[in-house]
């Protein structure tokens, strides 16, 4: 486990954090083997979907790379099928710094707002678009995409569907992080799982799996991904699995409203922690400037709320239970 490091704020009101996992020593796996730097793939014997399972789409969201170091240094094949292990973001990974984590998200722009079909044939340039250029085609030829992400404010862990029946039903059947979101994305662009391919009968779910430099993440992530495998029927003997008995099944919630920050005075009233449950309807909990937020409904879920929320950005998104 790495030394706890303290770092200050990367914008006023964010406190200081420790990373207290280990920086992933990715070099032995930087090549990869499909002519895509940093992307494997493996094909077994025996037909099955192809999985692609991507980390560090956001260059400082290590616990992810973590796990696929770990699973290539320790020759992990599918039974069945194709598994794509893909890091993504290097140039913004190779910026990572433990005494000031949360500069190295992007280079240019975030990744993971770079998926629209129309932006990516266009001939704008920034490093996020052209490495999202390099990726597609793996992409493209996925079955199902799981995406591992983690988390800078407080909140419960939680995967989110893409677009689609299937993705929500296979969220619901992993049953680990137990809440999984429907939503429509970001006003500032389309997620990784946002693509076009996977609105066309691919499927894709992104997980949340906790603090981003905290141990218990990087064992969310794994029990995510390993119990993935064991669902397609991909587990090859010797994988790390869970323990092989069910779960329940993950809750659902669709998001009602996405909140994006129209003035720089974005605020909520107090802390929320995200997965907080508000009971009553019309409960003001932010402020935007002179603008009111109140919950829609009773029992109105909060999605990943962010304290610190630019103008144009994701606040909060707002959920009812679909049960």
């Amino acid at each position: 486990m790495g030394q706890a490091i303290a770092f200050p704020p990367y914008w006023d009101g964010v406190p200081g954090l420790p990373v207290r996992l280990p920086v992933p020593d990715i070099a032995p796996w930087r090549a990869g083997n499909t002519g895509i730097e940093g992307a494997w793939s493996f094909a077994a014997p025996e037909p099955g979907p192809h999985l692609v399972v991507s980390a560090l789409v956001h260059g400082n969201e290590i616990a992810g790379a973590l796990l696929l170091a770990r699973w290539l240094r320790d020759g992990l094949r599918p039974r069945t099928g194709r598994l794509t292990l893909v890091f993504a973001n290097l140039a913004a990974f190779d910026r990572f710094d433990p005494a000031d984590p949360t500069a190295s998200r992007f280079v240019d722009e975030d990744l993971n707002r770079a998926w629209a079909p129309e932006l990516l044939a266009g001939g704008r340039r920034s490093a996020e678009l052209d490495r999202a250029r390099k990726l597609l085609p793996l992409l493209a030829s996925a079955d199902v995409l799981l995406d591992l992400h983690s988390m800078l404010w407080p909140s419960d862990p939680l995967l989110i569907a893409g677009p689609g029946r299937a993705a929500r039903e296979l969220g619901r059947a992993l049953g680990t992080p137990p809440l999984v979101v429907s939503d429509e994305g970001h006003a500032g662009g389309l997620r990784m799982i946002d693509h076009a391919h996977f609105a066309d009968g691919a499927t894709a779910l992104l997980v949340e799996a906790g603090p981003h430099w905290e141990a218990e993440t990087l064992a969310q992530l794994e029990d995510t991904a390993a119990r993935l495998l064991r669902h397609l029927g991909m587990a090859a003997e010797g994988a790390p699995l869970p323990p092989d008995h069910p779960l329940p099944p993950g809750r659902l919630s669709r998001v009602t409203r996405t909140v994006t920050a129209q003035t720089q005075e974005f605020c909520f009233l107090r802390d929320f922690r995200g997965g907080e449950v508000i009971p009553r309807r019309n409960t003001l909990i932010a402020l935007d400037g002179t603008a009111e937020l109140r919950t829609p409904h009773d029992d109105c879920l909060l999605v990943m709320p962010s304290p610190r929320t630019m103008r144009g950005h994701t606040a909060v998104r707002l959920a009812r239970f679909e049960d």
